[in-house]
């Protein structure tokens, strides 16, 4: 009776960790090849011929086009409002400094892809400097795929059986579910990023009026906050590729796994040093509870 129920434990510890076994690798063969694609965001996300037919410009159908027409609306607010101001005698912006100021938003708005562009450009290379520092000391490629290949035969050694309910398996556990999380999030950044290039031409026009400009101001912040995030995971990358770790000593598993924390947390930290938007699903989840609860 006792071999029995033994038996039957072990068949069912046997096929739970075949179970996880089998999805860890079919998330380490189909995810982590792309984080790095998603995180890692440089010139060639313009290579998309969407982006320019949506922007359009100044002689084609486009936001472009659009935001032209809606200068020339501002240009009309601008002289009415003037005209009053003889009346009212209320303060308004000398004409030469509105003409300029229009000058200035006109080239942003039809070159405004042309500027974002070189925004991404920057703050790709920024990150690109930081990894390849990594690559000379380390001489080891400093990305998302190795950094999760190291783990791999750091934490969980391929010729051996997964056991779940081992420290190592849960260990393995924390980090597939992680950096699953991971991707989600950096595939809502790489979505938000192209949004915002979308509407970087209303952002530009915001400028024309002082009453706007906040839209710019916030368009700008929430941008520059999503294209930082790759640098500060550049940086993480680089400090975990720094620490010697050795299969057999605990205390190096788990400050591995304290890194990966630290770049599950990446968004979270600069969303609280910068402000913006928070890509984390983990928070945006509970956000959503909280309405909910409400």
């Amino acid at each position: 009776m006792e071999n029995s129920q033994v038996n039957i434990v072990q068949v069912i510890t046997e096929t739970i960790n075949n179970l996880f076994s089998n999805l860890f690798s079919s998330i380490d063969n189909s995810l982590y090849s792309i984080l790095d694609d998603l995180l890692f965001i440089g010139p060639n996300i313009f290579n998309d011929s969407s982006l320019e037919k949506i922007l359009g410009t100044i002689n084609s159908n486009g936001l472009i086009l659009i935001c032209n027409s809606l200068l020339i609306g501002f240009t009309l607010y601008y002289a009415c409002f003037l005209l009053l101001s003889k009346f009212t005698f209320s303060q308004v912006q000398r004409p030469t400094q509105f003409v300029f100021k229009l000058f200035l938003c006109s080239l942003s708005i039809n070159f405004s892809l042309y500027i974002v562009e070189q925004f991404v450009t920057l703050f790709s290379n920024i990150s690109l400097s930081i990894r390849e520092v990594g690559e000379i000391v380390f001489n080891e490629n400093i990305c998302l795929q190795t950094f999760i290949e190291k783990f791999n035969s750091t934490i969980y050694v391929e010729n051996t059986e997964l056991n779940i309910f081992s420290l190592d398996g849960l260990m393995k556990s924390f980090v597939s579910i992680g950096f699953l999380n991971l991707s989600i999030s950096y595939s809502i950044r790489y979505v938000l990023i192209k949004v915002f290039i979308i509407f970087s031409p209303f952002a530009f026009i915001s400028l024309v009026n002082y009453n706007t400009s906040w839209i710019f101001k916030s368009w700008f912040k929430l941008f520059i906050s999503l294209l930082s995030l790759q640098i500060l995971v550049s940086l993480i990358l680089l400090i975990s590729f720094s620490i010697e770790f050795n299969n057999s000593d605990m205390f190096s598993k788990f400050v591995y796994i304290g890194s990966i924390y630290a770049l599950i947390r990446a968004n979270s930290f600069m969303k609280e040093f910068m402000g913006g938007l928070s890509t984390d699903v983990s928070s945006g989840i509970s956000s959503f509870r909280s309405m909910l609860s409400k």
